[in-house]
């Protein structure tokens, strides 16, 4: 069986990314879901499911719209069906879409919403947010005790990809100039000041090679995107963002048990989305991959095989990821640039793709995006997870 084009996003919402203290929790969800909801043309009866994400910054949030906040606040008390929550971190947008697309596809939903928000800039205290994102998907008693942390993971990952590909520390930040070139263009991005290679490599190391630069910093932020059937999205909008293929490999819990061979592990991933679409990486117009760190990019154009292996760095070092570029990537700033929101980086950039998709990008939007690829992961890497969206089916 194919999902192929058989149903696509219809609307797209989402509030600026930074440091916002006088910003509620529900005040910004549901900002962004009746932005998609707008965005939709939809008539909001027709929205039965709603799906937030897990809540990482305050448990309270987590567990209220758990229990419906967003069903009683959006007023579909009388409409809606479903309200539950997907959770599997930085890929907690790949699963959501998936199932989305499931409960449509099954006749279960006329249109699901999804939508996340979390606060991880204003709503923690920052000590505690980077000790629980230090500590996440490490294992207590095999890992911990000896130091072991995804900050630690991050330089031990970019060593050991330098060391395999030949890749340089300076193509390692020139991936960061790129996706602050893009977030300049992005009203909602957090960190919109350009930063050249040279002033990432002038950055005091943090974990070796890691740099200060080439960290992502955590955010406030939100956002929401509305699936229904292909049918119905011709009748909303002008331009669906067509749900045409998706893959995906979960391999792991902790680092340690990491495949060594992400290429063999995840690039399945990628293989099942292109043949679901019918497409080959060249095809492909657009890249929105998942970052965290920078090095994650350019595994991320090597995995989707729009480079070959070692190839990465030197692409992204000639501005070919840049706007204006043969290949843009990561069009709304990624993690680095954009901003860390907790499990909403994967759903930013899936709203992203979506938005260039369906021309709405404004001054970064990239001319004839017709199929746009983006990717999620979770964890310290414990999954992959390709989609495929485009303007035709």
């Amino acid at each position: 069986m194919t999902i192929r084009g058989k149903t696509a996003i219809v609307g797209i919402g989402e509030v600026p990314t930074g440091h916002y203290p006088g910003r509620s929790f529900i005040e910004a969800a549901v900002a962004v879901c009746e932005q998609a909801i707008r965005n939709a043309n939809i008539p909001k009866a027709e929205i039965d499911t709603v799906i937030p994400i897990g809540v990482v910054s305050n448990p309270l949030d987590n567990a209220n719209v758990v229990c419906s906040w967003l069903i009683e606040e959006l007023g579909l008390g009388r409409t809606a069906k479903s309200n539950f929550q997907i959770m599997s971190g930085g890929s907690s947008s790949a699963n959501s879409l998936k199932t989305a697309a499931a409960l449509v596809l099954a006749g279960l939903s006329q249109a699901v919403l999804v939508v996340h928000c979390d606060r991880m800039g204003t709503g923690l205290d920052l000590n505690t947010a980077i000790t629980m994102f230090a500590k996440a998907s490490i294992s207590q008693e095999y890992e911990m005790p000896y130091g072991w942390s995804q900050l630690a993971l991050a330089g031990m990952l970019q060593h050991r990809y330098m060391h395999e590909t030949g890749t340089t520390e300076r193509q390692i930040a020139s991936v960061v100039e790129s996706l602050r070139k893009w977030a300049a263009l992005n009203p909602n991005a957090m960190l919109r000041t350009l930063k050249t290679a040279d002033e990432v490599m002038d950055s005091p190391i943090i974990s070796s090679p890691v740099r200060k630069r080439t960290m992502n910093v955590l955010a406030d932020g939100a956002a929401a995107f509305i699936v229904t059937s292909a049918e119905r999205a011709r009748g909303l909008v002008p331009q669906p963002a067509y749900l045409l293929g998706v893959g995906s490999r979960c391999t792991n819990f902790t680092s340690t048990m990491q495949p060594l061979d992400l290429m063999e592990a995840w690039k399945p991933a990628a293989d099942d989305a292109y043949a679901m679409a019918g497409i080959r990486p060249a095809d492909v117009d657009v890249a929105e991959i998942y970052d965290a760190f920078p090095t994650f990019i350019l595994i991320g154009l090597e995995l989707l095989g729009i480079c070959k292996r070692g190839e990465a760095g030197r692409f992204v070092q000639e501005g070919h990821t840049s706007p204006g570029g043969r290949l843009p990537v990561s069009t709304n700033g990624a993690m680095m640039a954009q901003g860390h929101t907790g499990a909403g980086g994967g759903v930013a950039l899936l709203v992203e793709a979506a938005r260039q998709v369906m021309g709405q990008a404004g001054e970064r939007q990239v001319p004839n995006a017709n199929l746009v690829v983006e990717t999620a992961s979770g964890g310290v890497g414990m999954d992959f997870h390709v989609g495929v969206l485009g303007r035709e089916v």
